[in-house]
């Protein structure tokens, strides 16, 4: 694939990484709906899959440099770059809205998968029956997945492993949060929370020159988890891709139609006005796992009264749309440009 990009077309790429990382860490969102309004994601998946037999022989032959061009490694290394500075940056700043303003920030997330839907129905002119069935079918699979109820937290580094296959469908799969597949899986906390912030105090640690973490069992543990968490979500993204490339060349309009369909499916996840029910002991106590976090049994969703704080979430939700609808906007004038 040959490259006409200039270095500022990078510093947007690495953005757009930033955004969908940001994305992939919110439960109900998918970073692979970032790449899909974009306009990346098609490529995204084309780089990926060349991840295979004859890349790998170049990488291993030492020929690094015809490795790095096969592989459209200046694209992969600009959206991977983002999505790792916002894991320990963006994401972090999510969670703590989330905490703070939870209906705004689910508002705003709400406009966004609106205007998405908007976005990729507008490029999509093949509405055939078929391809109606096929958006149903995947909004059904998607409402489905949210409505599930989780299983409990899980440490086991073959059921982590598997959670990293599992989980970066979020990036392959627009429309299938890997987040919140995490949270029906019980493992988000351990492989989004406690792991990551493993990480970083182990990042912090070595800075300071402060080594004692490695007499820590319990910090080791973390970062054998992340690690293996880790390779399952390559594996599985690798893995992905190349399915998902397959595909798109030969049943595109089945795709598109499923893709739109979970991103239809997921606005059920991300309905902003949504209380949170925990497992209780019959004593009327929480259930707790084993990092003392409460164990969520479901969502329970309901109809706003309308008040100030109403009509500001409303406020956000257009503007969600209005931003997804204007990226669009701009990428197709890029585009024809």
């Amino acid at each position: 694939m040959k490259s006409t990009r200039k270095p500022l077309d990078y510093l947007l790429l690495t953005l757009k990484g930033l955004a969908m990382g940001a994305a992939n860490k919110v439960p109900g969102v998918s970073g692979g709906v970032v790449a899909f309004v974009a306009g990346f994601y098609e490529e995204f998946i084309y780089s990926l899959q060349r991840i295979n037999g004859r890349s790998l022989k170049l990488f291993f032959g030492g020929r690094w440099k015809s490795f790095f061009k096969y592989i459209n490694g200046k694209f992969l290394f600009a959206i991977i770059l983002g999505m790792l500075i916002s894991f320990f940056s963006v994401s972090k700043l999510l969670d703590y809205l989330i905490s703070l303003y939870p209906i705004y920030v689910w508002s705003a997330f709400f406009g966004m998968i609106i205007g998405s839907i908007y976005a990729i129905s507008k490029h999509f002119k093949n509405w055939t029956l078929q391809a109606i069935l096929f958006l149903i079918t995947g909004a059904l699979i998607g409402l489905y997945i949210s409505f599930m109820n989780p299983m409990t937290e899980n440490d086991n580094l073959f059921f982590v492993f598997l959670c990293g296959i599992i989980s970066v469908s979020g990036m392959t799969l627009p429309g299938l949060s890997g987040s919140f597949i995490l949270i029906i899986l019980g493992n988000y906390v351990l492989l989004l929370v406690d792991s990551v912030n493993a990480l970083f105090d182990t990042f912090k640690n070595i800075f300071t020159g402060d080594f004692s973490f490695i007499h820590n069992p319990e910090r080791i543990r973390m970062l054998q988890v992340l690690g293996v968490f880790t390779t399952g979500s390559v594996v599985g993204m690798v893995g992905f891709s190349h399915i998902i490339n397959y595909l798109l060349k030969h049943y595109k309009t089945a795709v598109i139609g499923i893709i739109t369909g979970f991103i239809v499916g997921s606005l059920g996840v991300i309905w902003p006005w949504k209380n949170t029910l925990y497992k209780m002991t019959e004593s009327g106590g929480f259930i707790l796992d084993a990092n003392q976090q409460k164990i969520i049994t479901q969502y329970t969703h309901y109809i706003p009264e309308w008040n100030t704080q109403t009509a500001i979430a409303i406020t956000y939700i257009l503007l969600g749309i209005f931003l997804i609808i204007s990226l669009e906007w701009y990428a197709h004038k890029n585009k024809a440009q």
